[in-house]
Order: C-alpha cells, then structure tokens, then sequence
C-alpha cells in the first residue's frame, strides 16, 4: 500500500485530493491532507467579505465532512516540519505523518514582518486570509464614520497584484454606494513598475485598461514603489528610479488602507536544502517533481517560479485558478504512473486565465502561456466580468462541497469569454 499525502488543504490542496483519489490503485492506496483548520474558505472572495457583501460563513465549506464522505484521512492540526530524508511530518501537536508520495500544497507563508507596521497586526488590512478579511471589514465600518484617505496595493516582493486591483476598484464602488467617495482620496501604491504589469509584464492592454478604470475613478498611483515603514495614518513609500536608486519618497497618509504583502514558503519546508529555493518556495521539474527528493511534488502558490523579467523593485509570479489546476492535473497523473511502475510524462500548461471584479465590472485576461512569448495574450473589460465571477464563486464552491475531481476553470472562464461574444455579437 502506498501513503499519498497533501500538505494544505487550500485551493490546490482540496483539488489535488479530489483529483488523486479516482487514481489510486482499488485497496492499495490511500490518502491524507493535512490542512490548518477543519475549513475550507474561497480566497477570490475575500475583497467581498472586508466591505460586507458576503459573510464568512457564505464562502466556507466544512472538510471534515467532505473528506469524511469521500474516504480521505484528514488531519486538521497542521504541520510543523517536513523531513523529506525520512520520508516524513511532524504535526503541530508532535505526532508524525508517513508518506510514500508527497505534494506540498500549502500555499505561502504572508511576510508581514518584512516591512515595520505592515499587516493585520499593524496598521494595514489584508485580505490574504477570510479572518484577515473580516478584521478589514471592521475596520472599514469604523472608517466610514469618519471618511478619510485610502491606501490600497502590494509591496515590494509581492506576487499577486490582481486582489490589489479588485479591492481599491470594490471599494471605489461601495464608497459610491454610501455617498462617501467625494471625501475619501484614494491612492494606489505598488512595486509593478506600470500599472497593469500584474507581475506578468502585462497581458494584452492590462496597462491601457487598469490606468483608464484609475483615471476614471480618480485614483492616483505610485508605481516601482518600495514601502519602507508603516505607521499610525502614514506610510512611507521611496519611489526607484529604473537604475536602482531612490526617484522620490513619499510619506502617504490614509485612514485605512490595504496592502498585500511578499510571499514566501511555509516554515513547515522553508530552509531544506534541495527542496526550496531561498524564500522557501518548492524547486520542481517540469512534471511538478522535486529533483532533489523525487517522491515530492508542488503544486500552487508555494512553487517557486523565476520572474518573467527584472524590475526596478522585486516583483513575484502570480499562480492564477487555472494554472494551479493543471499544475494539480500533471501532477495527479504523474504520481498515478508511479504507482503503476510508469515514467512520469503529464507538464501543466502554466496558462493563465483570470477574471478579476471591480464591483461593477472588471478586467479578464488570457496569457497562453503566462509566461511571455504567447500564443494568446488577451485582455478586456465589462461589467460582465463581475457577473461571471459571482457565477463562479457559486459554481466553485458546489464543486468543493461535492468533492467533484472533474478539472472545470478554464473551461468555465471561457464559457464566459463565450458568452460574452454572443452577446457582443
């Protein structure tokens, strides 16, 4: 019998589960996902949550439950260390996992402390994490009673600018909504060197249409920004010049702002030699496998991925649904090889296909590959956007509460896409 474990139980780690399970050899194998909790929450959600338009409740889903029915083991304690020369974790409550094939699936591990007074602990909101969102969404209420300047977008480092974008335009449309907008300036701050970069040196026109959607809303930016400390109402931002030095430093005020931080590896795998790269992320060949321990596969956020190309301040990789899911399918079939005494041969295709939400519209995009040069390289805007991706979040979380393994988001996206040119038409 052969020990399958996921480590994480988020976006790829349920998937990866769901995914493995109709691969598995009849009475022979079997798998555990540890995750941290016992639920499950859609992260795309989160800019919802903070301003009030869904409820922690309305996007989570009980994994005991779906495990339980669909014959997974599932340890909700979490991990405390991976020792991949004995084939082995160590859970947070001192007691161990053994495995045969391992993926890591967890996700990052947010850098908050990396910048003084960054985070939830500090003086900015996340919505990184639902519990981040709902502390954000308190602090919004307090915030309208008393309007005040916004500062919304990613530091330096950072890997995932899309939910920057989607939360500084939602709130762009419920401050409207509560007749608030003329009496809050807003800024956007972030490391991209343009807007509209997305850390994928853009897709199709991002650049034309994220600055237009900013001008159109009165949003000022700062762009190749580099925070350098946060503090009460204040955050201090050095402007870099394209050489490398500083262009002009900024002291920014807000009465309540949100800023997404750099990633980096979980402490559970962070630090081993031959499986992470220096900020902890899993180093994987082109079938998602560790070279250094091939039994260890990656798949998510938590894959380290170079830059698509130098930028004046740090900028990371964005892992879009998509390309996690076909990081997810590889790598199912690759580890069902194995247990087959096969080579394994699946490659994800690493495209990216998103729809991000404004409220009121949004931007969707389409980098076949993500990483340039593309065969497709499309971006657009409407308030189709939003609807879709209020379709998704539903049709999404049938799927995790049914434990269906049928790999759907590309297809759904571009139904949409579909959609869209039917009606354009």
């Amino acid at each position: 019998m052969a020990e399958l474990v996921v480590l994480g139980a988020g976006l790829s780690g349920t998937l990866m589960a769901y995914e493995l399970l109709p691969k598995l050899r009849k009475d022979q194998d079997r798998i555990t996902v540890i995750g941290q909790g016992s639920r499950y929450h859609f992260v795309p959600s989160n800019p919802w949550v903070a301003i009030g338009w869904r409820e922690k409740q309305d996007i989570e889903v009980d994994l005991d439950e779906v495990m339980r029915r669909k014959g997974i083991r599932y340890f909700a304690q979490g991990a405390r260390r991976v020792f991949p020369n004995e084939n082995r974790i160590e859970l947070e409550d001192g007691s161990s996992v053994s495995y045969d094939y391992l993926v890591v699936a967890t996700g990052p591990d947010l850098a908050f402390d990396e910048i003084p007074g960054l985070g939830p602990d500090g003086q900015t909101q996340s919505i990184c994490h639902v519990d981040h969102a709902v502390k954000a969404r308190q602090a919004f209420e307090q915030f309208t009673k008393s309007p005040g300047p916004i500062v919304v977008g990613a530091v330096q480092g950072a890997s995932c600018f899309g939910p920057a974008y989607e939360f500084a335009f939602i709130l762009d449309t419920e401050l409207r909504k509560r007749g608030l907008r003329d009496r809050v300036p807003m800024t956007f701050v972030t490391s991209e060197p343009y807007i509209g970069h997305l850390g994928l040196d853009g897709v199709g026109d991002t650049k034309g249409l994220l600055e237009s959607e900013m001008r159109d809303r009165h949003i000022k930016w700062i762009t190749n920004a580099r925070v350098t400390g946060v503090e009460p109402g204040k955050m201090s931002v050095e402007e870099v010049a394209e050489g490398g030095g500083a262009a002009r430093n900024h002291e920014v005020p807000f009465g309540y702002s949100m800023m997404l931080p750099a990633f980096r590896g979980v402490a559970a795998v962070r630090g081993i030699e031959g499986l992470t790269n220096p900020r902890g992320f899993i180093i994987i060949d082109k079938k998602q496998r560790n070279p250094a321990f091939p039994n260890i596969f990656a798949v998510g956020v938590g894959v380290a991925i170079a830059p698509v190309t130098a930028t004046p301040v740090p900028t990371g990789v964005p892992k879009t649904g998509f390309m996690i899911e076909s990081m997810v399918t590889a790598t199912a079939i690759n580890i069902a090889d194995l247990l087959r005494n096969a080579e394994p041969k699946a490659e994800a295709t690493w495209n990216a296909v998103c729809l991000a939400d404004f409220g009121d519209g949004g931007v969707a995009f389409i980098a076949q590959p993500e990483i340039p040069p593309r065969n497709v390289n499309w971006s657009a805007k409407g308030r189709w956007v939003h609807l879709a991706k209020v379709a998704f979040e539903k049709f999404f979380l049938r799927k995790i509460r049914l434990g269906d393994s049928e790999p759907f988001y590309e297809r759904f996206v571009l139904e949409q896409l579909g959609i869209r040119k039917i009606k354009a038409g």
